[in-house]
């Protein structure tokens, strides 16, 4: 399966039946994050966690029940990288997107910048990259 570049944020959740509509709720951490803004049409793609040869539950058969396994960082700690800066955030830090639209906030960069950065803190949602050199 191909992922757009254009990918915002990726979780799993669960459809809920509010009378006559269908609801799929998005984690408090997307919006706090600034991936994605409450009042804002997304498009939404939903995959199933069915196996397609037999309709078997995958994830029944194959996973732990514990919280649905989340797609890693494509970044690492100590990682060096060239990023352009593509917006500012709520806090005046720079904020580059990379790989499936992973945020990696980058203080003291502005809009437009390219800079190589490395980066200091990884978490599941975002990382935060210091400036080593700026770039032009």
């Amino acid at each position: 399966m191909e992922i757009s570049d254009k990918l915002l944020c990726l979780f799993s959740t669960d459809v809920s039946e509010e009378e006559d509509r269908y609801v799929i709720e998005v984690p408090r951490q997307e919006v706090e994050t600034g991936d994605i803004d409450p009042g804002e049409v997304y498009r939404v793609a939903l995959i199933s966690r069915e196996d397609e040869g037999d309709g078997e539950d995958v994830s029944a058969t194959t996973q732990p029940q514990s919280a649905p396994s989340e797609p890693q960082p494509p970044v690492d700690v100590g990682e060096t990288r060239y990023v352009e800066i593509e917006d500012i955030g709520k806090q005046g830090d720079g904020i580059a997107r990379v790989e499936r639209g992973y945020v990696i906030i980058v203080p003291g960069a502005d809009v437009g910048e390219r800079v190589k950065i490395e980066v200091t803190e990884v978490k599941s949602n975002f990382a935060v990259g210091e400036i080593i050199e700026d770039t032009f």
